[in-house]
């Protein structure tokens, strides 16, 4: 019996970018596991993967509207959320650009898109709907492996690596000024979807179920924690 059918009140999780990939996956893991979504996609023209889930799960998903890019559209969907209890805020929305060009030769257009979306906007978000979040909850921000500066050995995406380093930087931050807050960034391993490239060695299945674990394991539990899939934690 589901806890709908029980009358149990589901926990909810908002994923913000969820429209395709591992956020997509994400929203369908949770929903999996009882809970319910809400899941925001940036475009508003069309339909998307997250709105098949929302097909799939009625009642279960809310799909929101939001260009992380875009401070002026916090607002408006924290008054859209305020009577809702976020049980899980996670911030999966990215960009990669430039991946294969040294960091000496990225346009300062570039650099900007990147270190924006990856490192600036997440934490907009984060400080702007925290409170709608319950000391049991959990907020935790997609990272990469490749944030990892004592990971970095080999170079490359270079533009990549540094807006996760900074995020997860920027995250500590947050973390030495709210420590009563349970925090996470994840390093999904390097997966096969349109962010990822073909040539991943892993699939979404064998990365999503393992970070679902994580997030469900770290809920209420103060402090920030840098983990990968498998639940390792990932130097910094």
């Amino acid at each position: 019996m589901s806890s709908h059918e029980s009358g149990r009140q589901a926990p909810t999780a908002l994923i913000v970018g969820a429209s395709r990939g591992l956020g997509h996956a994400l929203a369908a893991e949770l929903l999996g596991r009882g809970w319910d979504v809400v899941g925001t996609v940036r475009d508003t023209a069309g339909r998307t993967l997250l709105h098949d889930l929302a097909d799939r799960f009625p009642g279960r998903v809310t799909v929101e509207h939001l260009d992380i890019n875009e401070p002026a559209g916090l607002p408006p969907l924290h008054e859209r959320l305020a009577a809702r209890t976020l049980d899980i805020l996670f911030v999966n929305a990215g960009t990669a650009k430039a991946v294969d060009t040294p960091i000496g030769a990225v346009t300062t257009e570039e650099f900007v898109e990147v270190m924006v979306t990856n490192a600036l906007s997440p934490m907009r978000v984060i400080e702007g709907l925290e409170d709608l979040v319950p000391a049991s909850g959990l907020i935790g921000v997609m990272s990469s492996g490749q944030g990892s500066l004592t990971n970095n050995v080999r170079g490359l995406r270079e533009l990549y690596r540094g807006s996760k380093a900074a995020v997860n930087m920027f995250m500590r931050s947050y973390a030495a000024r709210r420590p009563d807050r349970a925090l996470v960034l994840i390093a999904p391993g390097w997966v096969r979807t349109a962010l990822g490239g073909d040539q991943a060695p892993l699939t979404i299945e064998d990365s999503i179920p393992g970070v679902a674990d994580v997030l469900l394991s770290k809920l209420g539990k103060p402090g920030l924690e840098y983990r990968n899939h498998k639940g390792e934690t990932v130097p910094w």
